[in-house]
């Protein structure tokens, strides 16, 4: 099997090859035909978060290196151990990377994307950036029926975490206003399925002119550019008195700030991205405004399934995707983290 792998943290990419693996009981391997590139990928090559003020989060540790990145998953099913029901050699399928222990509390409650001991592929353990990867249960690969496996792949990160955030709004912005924060891959793989979950009125910021261009593209009624100094005030007029809710994509300092700034009363900012920094606002605005504050990271398994029904019904606009060989690997990341990337690319084995 050949992978693209980190043998040091933030050390270029390199082809390496080894023996594929073998599935025994309940495992299944798959032929990797498409694979996607996340922004986390970077945080996970470069092996930190920024918590801002000049601190980090090291997540190093119980990583075995070299190590392949990538999450995003769809492939055909090669091999699969004696135990195994529900997928039979030949199929295609997408692969819902977000695995936990399976023994946890947390695990049963059906929210393992939040298991404290994880087995995330292309996270925890070996990912896509390779042309074979081994998945511990069938229960995590899901048909994409008709779907380009370009597309189906995406729905397993950005898609997913932006159905899962949606979700959080919903009872918010329903009959609202939503406004999306950052317009990279995961704000404008939300764009492409907001309509499927509230009929909120959409407004898209970033501070990039052509992710702007994008998000009016992909059915904004308005676009901002957070970092005018009159962003603010002007949003605040634009849409009456602030919106229902914010899902902010970025996750940065800057981009937090802003959007809670611009709530109504009773609003909600839903924080998605892991771009790095901290956030501060005064106690009493809680209280003042009804506002409130959550993480949502990813989405759990019942979600992912969910949002395949979705897609595979032709209910989710189509995203902007650029397929990149694999080998390209290394410099997808490197034009990823300098910002050069609108929309997605999945690399393709």
């Amino acid at each position: 099997m050949k992978s693209y792998q980190f043998e040091e943290y933030g050390a270029p990419l390199v082809e390496n090859t080894g023996t594929a693996p073998t599935p025994q009981g309940e495992e299944v391997v798959l032929d990797i035909t498409a694979c996607g590139v996340c922004h986390s990928d970077i945080h996970i090559w470069e092996g930190y978060f920024d918590l801002g003020q000049g601190r980090k989060l090291d997540i190093r540790g119980g990583r075995e290196l070299p190590f392949t990145l990538g999450h995003e998953i769809v492939g055909t099913v090669k091999a699969v151990g004696d135990k195994v029901t529900g997928v039979k050699v030949g199929d295609k399928r997408v692969v819902y990377p977000w695995i936990g222990c399976g023994k946890c509390a947390i695990c049963a409650s059906g929210e393992e994307q939040l298991c404290s001991r994880p087995r995330q592929l292309g996270i925890d353990v070996a990912g896509g950036y390779s042309d074979t990867l081994i998945v511990p249960h069938s229960r995590y690969l899901l048909d994409y029926g008709a779907l380009p496996k370009e597309l189906a792949c995406t729905y397993t990160c950005s898609g997913l975490t932006a159905y899962s955030a949606l979700q959080k709004v919903k009872s918010r912005t329903n009959g609202g206003k939503l406004l999306v924060l950052g317009a990279g891959g995961v704000g404008l793989a939300a764009m492409a399925i907001a309509k499927s979950v509230t009929d909120a009125e959409i407004y898209v910021a970033d501070i990039d002119p052509k992710k702007r261009e994008a998000g009016l593209a992909a059915g904004a009624v308005a676009a901002i550019d957070p970092a005018d100094p009159a962003a603010v005030k002007t949003f605040m007029g634009m849409t009456g008195g602030g919106v229902n809710a914010t899902i902010d994509f970025v996750g940065a300092e800057s981009s937090a700030a802003f959007g809670v700034k611009v709530l109504a009363k009773g609003g909600k900012l839903v924080i998605v991205g892991l771009f790095g920094g901290g956030f501060s606002l005064p106690l009493p605005m809680f209280p003042i405004k009804a506002i409130s504050v959550e993480g949502s990271y990813v989405g759990n398994l019942r979600e992912m399934r969910e949002l395949m029904d979705l897609a595979k019904s032709g209910k989710l606009n189509e995203l902007a995707i650029t397929p990149r060989p694999m080998h390209e690997a290394h410099k997808t990341l490197e034009d990823l983290r300098a910002g050069n990337i609108v929309g997605r690319v999945v690399l393709q084995s």
